[in-house]
């Protein structure tokens, strides 16, 4: 085993890419910022963007202009490594991963709005309801695939070819959780070239809650856990883009239809994210036992150490 941690070698890229995302997209941030209010101007939604939401954009941009540099410091020759393969044969994984995403999140949102920790909205008319399904399903396609590629395919298929497979998959989904466990910064004044360096602490501030890393912080570690354990079984994306989006898709559709009520149980039901609560920790962790065991096509034994 100490052939895997003799070498600093990728621990020390996967730091110095975590330093520069976080880092240079604080200080990107602010120009960014200033870029949308002066070129879109006529799209306030664009232009009026909050700062934090700003800065999440800085991080994934950042993050995919060095996924690359990262995987060749990693050893990674082509693009292929990321885990995308030509889809031809690969459908039957792909709506395997979206029917799970999708009914895993309907279980948690039937067990809220049962218990009446959720209450249903009512849209107005069929025109609402389509702008919803399809604002949810075309942000569902976006979050999987460059979420999948990024973390998935290319931080943890980066890390597991110079670490033993599971020590790389806790790595990445504790990446994985850190970027989505980010809390919005209350900006106070203008936007300043250091505006981004001064809200990056408010924004960490979730990890000093306990309240918030029980169970939020570890439910998206573990969530990571099974989109990458589903990556390393089937040896490409496919299912993984497709869980992730069911949940992204069922997440925007219960923020949408459903509101919280006042039963105090937050703890247990989740609020509009989900993944907050005691509940949806569960069924992540029973999901586990589902992935482990379905025919998803595994050709070699997932526990083989890289030579």
């Amino acid at each position: 085993m100490e052939t895997y941690f003799s070498d600093m070698r990728p621990v020390r890229a996967l730091v110095i890419y975590i330093a520069v995302v976080f880092i240079g997209g604080a200080l990107l941030a602010p120009w960014l910022h200033w870029l949308a209010q002066n070129l879109f101007h006529d799209y306030p939604q664009i232009a009026n963007a909050p700062f934090h939401r700003v800065m999440s954009r800085s991080f994934l941009f950042l993050a995919l202009c060095g996924l690359w540099p990262l995987l060749r410091a990693l050893g990674a020759k082509a693009w292929r490594e990321l885990g995308m393969v030509p889809p031809y044969g690969q459908g039957a994984k792909f709506w395997g991963g979206l029917s799970l995403g999708i009914f895993s999140l309907a279980i948690a949102a039937s067990l809220a709005i049962g218990g009446k920790g959720r209450v249903i909205v009512r849209p107005t008319d069929a025109h609402e309801v389509l702008g919803v399904v399809f604002s949810a399903m075309a942000t569902a396609a976006v979050v999987g695939i460059l979420e999948e590629i990024l973390f998935r395919g290319g931080i943890f298929g980066g890390l597991r070819r110079v670490l033993y497979w599971p020590f790389a998959l806790i790595v990445s989904s504790a990446v994985y959780a850190l970027v989505h466990f980010l809390q919005p910064d209350t900006l106070n004044g203008a936007v300043a070239w250091y505006s981004g360096l001064e809200a990056l602490p408010q924004m960490l501030a979730g990890f000093v809650d306990i309240h918030a890393l029980l169970p939020g912080f570890f439910s998206l570690t573990i969530a990571g856990a099974l989109l990458g354990l589903a990556y390393q079984r089937t040896g490409n994306l496919y299912f993984s883009i497709g869980m992730h989006a069911g949940w992204v898709f069922m997440i925007s559709l219960y923020n949408h239809f459903t509101v919280a009520t006042t039963d105090g149980r937050v703890w247990l039901w989740g609020s509009g994210k989900v993944f907050d609560g005691w509940l949806c920790f569960f069924i992540i962790v029973a999901m586990f036992a589902v992935v482990r065991f379905l025919p998803l096509g595994e050709k070699r034994s997932p526990y083989v150490m890289p030579s």
